[in-house]
C-alpha cells in the first residue's frame, strides 16, 4: 500500500488519481488527517497503516510568502520531511520526495545535473534543500525528484493565472530571461507511481521535456486558449518579487535515462492536453 500526503493538493491529487487507475492500493492523506510537523502523530499514523512506500507531496510551495513565514516554512518542509523519513525507516518504507530546481542558484545556461552544487537564493529554496538532507540523511530507500513550473487541475499555477488576466487585461508583461520547463502534475504523477516500489532509488529531475522562458511559455497558454491578450517580455529586474527567482532553471534528465524511466512528454503537448 502506498501513501500519498498532500492528497488534495496540485501534484498529490493526480498521483492519487494515477494509482486508482492502476488499481494500486493507497491512501491519500491531508492535513486534516494527519499534520506532518507533529512527529507523534507522523510516527503513530505511519505505524498503523504500514505503507511501502509514501509518496510525499505535501509541501508548503508559496515562494515569495515564505520570506516572511521562514519559520513555518522550514516546519513544514524540512522538519515535516524529517519526521515521515524517519517514520518511514522505522517501519522499512522507502519514500519518493518531490523536490525542486530552487536548490539551485540559476546561473549559467547548461542543464543542472543532479549531483550539481546546491546553493538556494530563497528561503523556499533552503527549506526543499533541507528536507532532501534529512531525506538522505534518514533513508536508504528513497527517491528525490525535483521539478519546475509544475501546473494541474488542482490548486493555483501560472496557467491559470494567465488565464485570469487575460480576460482583465489587453497586455500582460511577462519575465523573459528565466528559462525552465513547465510541469504537468498529471506525466509527473505517472512518473512517480512508475517509481514507486521500483527499486530504482536515486535523485531524479523530472519536468516535461523542452525549455522556454514564463513569457514564450505565456505566449503559448493565449494561442491555445485563442485569446487575443498581448504578451510583453520583461527582464526579471522590470518584476521584482520579495523572493529571488533563479534565472537558469534547466534541469538534465540524464539519471531517468540511467535508470530506464520513460521522460515526460513535451511541455507544449502538455500545456494544449491540459487546455484542451
Amino acid at each position: 500500500m502506498i501513501l500519498v500526503t498532500g492528497a488534495k493538493g496540485q501534484l498529490g491529487s493526480d498521483v492519487a488519481a494515477e494509482l486508482n487507475r492502476r488499481s494500486i492500493a493507497y491512501r491519500g492523506v491531508d492535513i486534516v488527517d494527519m499534520d506532518i510537523t507533529d512527529e507523534e502523530a507522523v510516527q503513530s499514523y505511519l505505524a498503523m497503516i504500514k505503507p511501502q512506500s509514501v509518496i510525499h507531496c505535501a509541501a508548503y510551495t508559496s515562494v515569495d510568502n515564505a520570506e516572511d513565514e521562514d519559520e513555518l516554512c522550514m516546519r513544514i518542509n524540512e522538519s515535516g520531511t524529517e519526521y515521515l523519513a524517519k517514520a518511514c525507516r522505522d517501519i522499512g518504507a522507502e519514500m519518493i520526495y518531490i523536490s525542486t530546481d530552487y536548490v539551485f542558484d540559476g546561473k549559467g545556461d547548461m542543464p543542472y545535473m543532479t549531483d550539481a552544487t546546491k546553493s538556494p537564493l530563497s528561503v523556499y529554496g533552503k527549506s526543499k534543500l533541507a528536507g532532501e538532507e534529512a531525506v538522505a540523511r534518514c533513508l536508504d530507500m528513497y527517491y528525490i525528484v525535483r521539478t519546475s513550473w509544475v501546473f494541474g487541475e488542482n490548486g493555483s499555477n501560472f496557467v491559470k493565472t494567465m488565464q485570469r488576466l487575460s480576460q482583465e487585461r489587453e497586455e500582460i508583461n511577462v519575465v523573459d530571461d528565466q528559462i525552465g520547463s513547465p510541469t504537468y502534475t498529471a506525466d509527473l504523477a505517472v512518473l512517480l507511481c512508475d517509481m514507486a516500489m521500483s527499486g530504482s532509488f536515486g535523485v531524479y529531475h523530472a519536468t516535461n521535456e523542452g525549455f522556454c522562458s514564463w513569457a514564450q511559455f505565456a505566449q503559448e497558454i493565449m494561442r491555445l486558449s485563442g485569446s487575443p491578450c498581448k504578451i510583453n517580455p520583461i527582464a526579471t529586474e522590470q518584476y521584482p518579487t520579495k523572493a529571488v527567482r533563479p534565472k537558469n532553471s534547466r534541469l538534465s534528465k540524464e539519471s531517468l535515462d540511467l535508470a530506464g524511466f520513460n521522460r515526460l512528454p513535451e511541455w507544449e503537448d502538455a500545456l494544449r492536453r491540459f487546455l484542451l
